[in-house]
């Protein structure tokens, strides 16, 4: 891990997938037709601590609900939903906003994240993401997606820049 850790700390970007990561791929659907969600609070103060590290994040998911669209507002942080080519995307984005893709992680759980994630520099995944994402991952988290994957995630990144005297 420790290569990792070292890599972790040129960390100028995180984009997330939303179902799998910040959920656990469940969705609840009432009678009346309305999806929600679960998400894990923990990871929400992940987010904001995150950013006061000076870590930029972003929600890239191929779903068009509403819900994603909500918490990221509630996050306060980027999101590009309704997307089918998250490869594609993702350099799109980080060309435009000028990031270099080695210093970017996405973190993902499905076999869509699959292309975007070899494009950048750090690869991440929750416990119970695919098996062949977590054949790609430079890091597994402890947790199973929606279940404190990023605040496991804000935890390293925090001692990293503990260690290093930041």
């Amino acid at each position: 891990m420790t290569g990792i850790r070292e890599r972790m700390k040129e960390l100028k970007l995180i984009i997330y997938d939303f179902d799998g990561v910040m959920t656990d791929n469940r969705v609840i659907v009432s009678q009346d037709g309305i999806e929600s969600v679960v998400v894990h609070r923990g990871d929400g103060y992940g987010v904001s601590q995150i950013k006061k590290l000076s870590i930029d994040q972003v929600i890239i998911s191929t779903e068009t609900n509403p819900v994603v669209e909500r918490r990221a507002e509630k996050l306060k942080i980027d999101i590009i939903h309704g997307v089918s080519d998250k490869k594609s995307t993702v350099m799109k984005y980080c060309q435009k906003k000028g990031y270099v893709l080695e210093e970017v992680m996405f973190i993902g759980n499905d076999l869509n994240d699959y292309d975007a994630m070899m494009t950048v520099g750090i690869k991440g995944a929750p416990a119970d993401a695919e098996e062949e994402i977590l054949a790609i991952a430079d890091w597994v988290s402890q947790a199973k997606g929606g279940h404190g994957v990023i605040r496991e995630l804000y935890r390293i990144l925090q001692t990293n820049m503990e260690q290093s005297g930041e």
